[in-house]
């Protein structure tokens, strides 16, 4: 069995709130897309992000804007196109134009990606925390974006903060929410 990971993040004056939900995926269930082996491609997923970050901050684009054209949400859309998630032949067509990608660009959009953005830090062996890991991991970026964007540079404190974890129900299982509040601190100029 494979975890699926769902996050989302409110933002409201100076606080941040996550919420994570998790629910079981049958590993069969998941769909894994290769390139034909005949297409060996001239480009990689790391530049394709690359260029869509460029052609976002020389269109001054958001990300909010950006997720209601390509019709997912703002959290979603970030991680995907940070390179942690895989874009439907549709969404690909919708970021070609939106970041004047070339096919072989919006190909790679369609490529489940090698996903996790810290690269060979170690692991932890427990499982739980190991999740906690995956997920920093893998919506890490898409998180310091979408702060970033909305409050400007700066860190979200894990001294003026609270959790809360609480047991969802659900019809395909119970799942763990976890909301994580923290005070948002600018960077000062000096």
């Amino acid at each position: 069995m494979m975890h699926s990971l769902g996050a989302a993040i409110f933002v409201t004056s100076l606080t941040v709130v996550f919420v994570f939900n998790f629910d079981l995926v049958k590993a069969d269930d998941v769909c894994h897309k290769t390139l034909p082996a005949s297409n060996v491609p001239t480009m990689d997923r790391s530049r394709v992000t690359q260029k869509i970050l460029s052609a976002k901050v020389k269109n001054e684009m958001k990300w909010s804007e950006i997720a209601a054209k390509i019709g997912r949400s703002k959290e979603w859309t970030t991680a995907a196109l940070l390179g942690q998630m895989t874009l439907s032949r549709e969404q690909a067509s919708i970021a070609k134009e939106l970041f004047d990608l070339t096919d072989e660009e919006a190909a790679w959009l369609q490529i489940v990606p090698f996903k996790g953005s810290f690269g060979s830090t170690p692991v932890p062996s427990d499982p739980l925390i190991y999740r906690w890991y995956e997920m920093i991991n893998v919506y890490g970026m898409t998180i310091k974006e979408l702060i970033h964007e909305e409050f400007g540079d700066g860190i979200m404190s894990a001294i003026d903060f609270s959790i809360k974890i609480d047991r969802e129900q659900h019809p395909k299982g119970d799942r763990v929410k976890v909301v994580l509040s923290g005070k948002f601190l600018p960077y000062k100029d000096y």
